[in-house]
């Protein structure tokens, strides 16, 4: 039988020093990490990229992977920085097929035929948005924008506009790389 004084029983059985762990920091943790929709796609964000919405096309900065809206919207990979000069929002990819979607801050909305959007502008107001254009060949839908005008509100309220009565659908503004379709 062996014999181990007391004072070195602790140092025989604790565990190895481990280094310090660091999480990356989640600068877009106001944005839903999952946005579903009435169809059968559903948007995730995406870690590792980001994209910067400038106000005016074609001011996108070098080291950009994508270009939407014209240069209004440059799409980056690695995490932003205080310096960078616009909105910086976070990519969704699209499910099931991984395309790169940018938000924009427009949701559409529309409701059972018959219910026109005028009618519905106060529990609209009351979900945190206000219409932005009506269209006329639709009554019964139209484009939102949160009242407060950040993105990260537009996508995060969502869940308020489908508790609203006779909503048929809501879909928020995607932008994604053009594409051409074959065999069509």
């Amino acid at each position: 039988m062996f014999y181990f004084p007391a004072e070195y029983f602790p140092q025989l059985y604790s565990l190895p020093l481990i280094p310090e762990v660091r999480f990356q920091k989640d600068y877009f943790s106001e944005y839903p990490k999952q946005i579903r929709n009435y169809t059968s796609v559903s948007y995730t964000r995406k870690p590792g990229y980001y994209a910067v919405h400038y106000n005016q096309p074609n001011t996108m900065p070098p080291g950009a992977i994508l270009q939407l809206n014209d240069g209004a919207i440059a799409v980056f990979s690695g995490e932003p920085n205080q310096s960078e000069q616009g909105i910086v929002t976070p990519i969704y990819t699209l499910e099931p097929n991984g395309s790169v979607a940018v938000p924009t801050g427009l949701v559409f909305i529309c409701f059972a035929e018959g219910v026109d959007v005028e009618s519905q502008r106060e529990v609209i107001n009351r979900a945190g948005y206000e219409i932005v254009q009506s269209l006329d060949y639709a009554s019964h839908a139209a484009w939102l924008r949160a009242q407060s005008g950040n993105i990260a509100d537009a996508m995060a309220r969502i869940p308020q506009l489908e508790a609203i009565a006779k909503v048929e659908n809501i879909e928020p503004q995607m932008l994604m790389e053009r594409g051409l379709r074959l065999g069509r």
